[in-house]
């Protein structure tokens, strides 16, 4: 009999939000050559003697601004669903890996193995493809059983972009929120990727875009944004940047502001920070009101009746 397992994959966190464990977090995740596409001969020298003597001291300090007691909201947030999904499916074991931390999708692979798995789904927990996230955790799956003498039967889950409990889901939340708050405009973040992905043919944007207009559907007829953030290097990446954009609304007659990120499962670094601490002051600033932030899935158990339903399918 078919002994099943699901893994439900995120990005990282560091160990702790330290210096000397955020460098080593960035050095990995960096190093990824579906993150950063610039070849190695000339990336690992600018990574190592320009990146990771400067960037880990500010990014620690950044990390320590959002840490909690029992650890990085990030995994948190992955275990508690890891929890939720574990009670509605009891006959299939199911465990999460992270690609830049540890548990790393090999040892969570070693590990279902060693319990006899057979039958495995993988869910990497990012609403839209991109070849720098989903694709890069493809990437690892397959180069761990490419050398194998034992292929188990793997389901890969490429995206759920339109799934209509995830735009139900933030298209309820927005239409609460309006009620209790009526704002000018909706603005819809995602985190960004550089624009020459685009153009060698990653969907990420399609996929952002396809969210965006579906949960509109649903809101109905009020001024609403996409933007992107996040930008990291020199190179152009996707815009108009949300940054830029927030910049910019009070003076366009955007007073209040209802921010929504469908591009992420949990809140982290780059809601907590970059959305609610960065953007909401650029927006303040420059003459704006109100500024709603409307939170991802995090430990709400709908998002496991989600992936409940990923899974079944």
């Amino acid at each position: 009999m078919s002994k099943k397992a699901v893994m439900l994959v995120n990005l990282g966190t560091p160990k702790t939000p330290i210096k000397k464990d955020v460098k080593a977090y960035l050095r990995i995740f960096l190093s990824d050559p579906r993150v950063i596409k610039t070849p190695d001969i000339l990336w690992q020298p600018i990574l190592h003697m320009l990146v990771l003597p400067e960037r880990p001291q500010k990014s620690a300090k950044l990390y320590q601004s959002i840490w909690r007691k029992d650890g990085s909201p990030l995994l948190i947030y992955a275990k508690k669903q890891q929890a939720f999904l574990q009670e509605r499916l009891p006959g299939i074991v199911v465990e999460i890996a992270m690609s830049y931390s540890h548990p790393r999708i090999f040892e969570t692979l070693n590990q279902l193995l060693a319990q006899g798995i057979d039958n495995l789904t993988v869910i990497p927990l990012y609403p839209q493809y991109s070849g720098t996230t989903v694709g890069s955790i493809f990437d690892e799956v397959m180069r761990f059983f490419i050398k194998s003498d034992k292929i188990i039967d793997l389901h890969f889950v490429h995206s759920f972009c339109d799934h209509p409990a995830y735009i139900s889901y933030y298209a309820d939340k927005i239409k609460k929120q309006l009620n209790k708050t009526p704002v000018d405009a909706l603005l819809f973040s995602y985190h960004g990727i550089p624009l020459s992905y685009q153009e060698d043919g990653d969907p990420y944007a399609k996929e952002c875009l396809r969210t965006t207009e579906t949960i509109m559907q649903k809101i109905g007829d009020i001024p609403f944004y996409q933007t992107f953030q996040s930008r990291f290097g020199s190179k152009e990446w996707l815009k108009p940047a949300t940054d830029v954009i927030m910049k910019n609304l009070p003076h366009w007659g955007v007073k209040k502001i209802m921010v929504v990120t469908p591009g992420f499962v949990a809140d982290c670094l780059e809601t907590l920070v970059e959305i609610e601490i960065e953007n909401k002051a650029y927006f303040m600033e420059n003459g704006g009101k109100v500024f709603e932030y409307i939170r991802p899935f995090n430990d709400d158990e709908k998002f496991a009746d989600l992936l409940a339903d990923l899974v079944k399918r």
